[in-house]
């Protein structure tokens, strides 16, 4: 069992950063892929990036590409998400997810959730 707990989400103008952090309960932490995930409202859960257990291969959707930088510390048991040149289409609740398998882009892959945090960029 792993249990996510996210932070960092807050108001940010356009054009600025927020780093998201997501901390992992449990010491098989470093065997687990981890992706991050946004829910805007009316909108479907979509992919963000993904970072495998090693931290050797990273996925990034290609909305995030360039501006989004996924990254682990497995011995803080604490994935990020740094996130620059932020839009306003990026406004959505941020999730971190657990992958037991592989590294993955599809949130069905995911075994473990945790429960969001709210990032809103105003224009």
């Amino acid at each position: 069992q792993v249990q996510l707990v996210e932070s960092g989400g807050g108001l940010v103008q356009a054009g600025g950063s927020l780093r998201l952090s997501c901390a992992a309960s449990g010491r098989t932490f470093s065997s687990y892929a981890m992706g991050w995930f946004r829910q805007a409202p009316g909108k479907e859960r979509e992919f963000v990036a993904a970072i495998s257990w090693s931290g050797g291969s990273t996925y990034y959707a290609d909305s995030v590409k360039g501006r989004f930088t996924i990254s682990r510390d497995n011995a803080k048991n604490t994935v990020y998400l740094q996130m620059n040149s932020l839009k306003p289409e990026d406004t959505a609740v941020y999730y971190c997810a657990a992958d037991k398998a592989t590294i993955s882009k599809s949130p069905y892959e995911y075994d473990y959730w945790g429960q969001g945090t709210q990032v809103t960029v105003s224009s």
